[in-house]
């Protein structure tokens, strides 16, 4: 009886061992299928992220070549020579002006080093300079006219001087107003890389027509000039599709004085017929002092740290124009120097809408 209960109790354990190893490779199983299935769904998401992510970086790859085709192709870089621009044959005679025409320029400069030719300057951004000359590449390329003469042939002929002048056209909205934007450069050079093509390109940018002049150094000459450029625009306002009414002058250092005395004097004190005055005058860092009461609406900003524009002389005019009755407004900007252009990184930063907003206030 003992023995037959021995064999029971060995044969009942062998059955529980065997349950127990059964249970065990069944958990085995579960959890290797469990695991299994999680590492499948793992891949499977991350290959959709994967596939979403090349979907979405291919979408936004062609978006943002769609982007740069419609508006910018990107040709130059801060390393390309400034030669390789002026010579390019999308500008025809005209690249050689759009850099200073009056300063020497090494064969082997690059674009990231324009801010070494533009005396009196600071915070010059080679980015923008790249995106300067790539816009006018591809508009250029595209067939626009980009590029406009002030005088004739004959006028070039009998004065060569007036071979180093035109307007840059940076094309807005069909039927918008217009602006002339004038570099400064002390009467010696224009620095329009830094001083005007940027201010033209970021009025285009919000919908208005900006022309930035290339004149012939020289205050009186310039004066010509402006005067000039003005009776152009208005002289072919259909062919140019601008609006003419409360157009704005705009300049920086020397091309603020020039803006000031077209608005104060007008175009007739200068050469031309007599046209409209502007809507507005925008001023950067200038020394000019003179108040003759006919001054249109003007608005100004300056450094305190301008050693060659006193923030004290702006600020004293501004109070004259507005004593007059005319609408004024003034920045000025803690700490910077001359020639800050747009301010690109600077507490300036940003003035350019203030200033349209301003211009926009004198609109009819």
């Amino acid at each position: 009886m003992q023995n037959q209960n021995s064999k029971y109790k060995m044969v009942l354990a062998l059955f529980l061992i065997f349950i127990v190893l059964l249970t065990g490779c069944d958990k085995n199983t579960t959890d290797e299928q469990i695991s299994s299935s999680r590492e499948e769904t793992t891949s499977e998401t991350i290959n959709e992220k994967q596939d979403t992510v090349k979907e979405s970086g291919t979408e936004a790859i062609e978006d943002t070549e769609g982007s740069t085709k419609d508006n910018i192709e990107i040709s130059y870089t801060v390393d390309t020579k400034i030669w390789d621009v002026i010579d390019e044959p999308a500008f025809e005679e005209y690249g050689r002006l759009i850099f200073p025409a009056d300063r020497r320029i090494d064969t082997s400069m690059t674009l990231g080093e324009v801010g070494s030719i533009l005396t009196w300057y600071n915070y010059v951004n080679p980015d923008r300079t790249v995106e300067i000359v790539n816009y006018m590449k591809t508009k250029a390329e595209a067939g626009e006219q980009i590029f406009y003469d002030i005088y004739t042939d004959e006028e070039k002929e009998a004065d060569p001087e007036k071979e180093n002048t035109g307007l840059f056209f940076f094309r807005g909205n069909s039927d918008e107003k217009f602006a002339i934007v004038n570099a400064g450069g002390g009467f010696v050079y224009v620095g329009g890389m830094h001083d005007s093509f940027p201010h033209a390109l970021e009025l285009s940018k919000k919908g208005y027509n900006a022309f930035a002049l290339i004149y012939r150094p020289g205050a009186e000459t310039a004066r010509e000039d402006l005067a000039r450029a003005i009776a152009l625009i208005h002289e072919h306002e259909d062919e140019l599709e601008v609006d003419t009414v409360d157009y704005s002058l705009w300049g920086g250092s020397a091309g603020a004085r020039m803006a000031a005395w077209l608005g104060s004097y007008g175009t007739a004190a200068f050469g031309e017929a007599e046209y409209p005055r502007p809507g507005a005058v925008i001023m950067q860092y200038t020394g000019l002092s003179e108040v003759n009461g006919n001054e249109p609406p003007t608005y100004a900003n300056v450094g305190t740290s301008d050693g060659i524009a006193s923030y004290h002389t702006m600020e004293s005019r501004i109070n004259q124009i507005s004593a007059n009755g005319t609408d004024t407004e003034i920045e000025i900007f803690d700490g910077l120097p001359h020639g800050f252009g747009l301010g690109d990184g600077t507490i300036a930063e940003g003035w350019i809408d203030h200033a349209v907003k301003f211009w926009e206030n004198q609109m009819d």
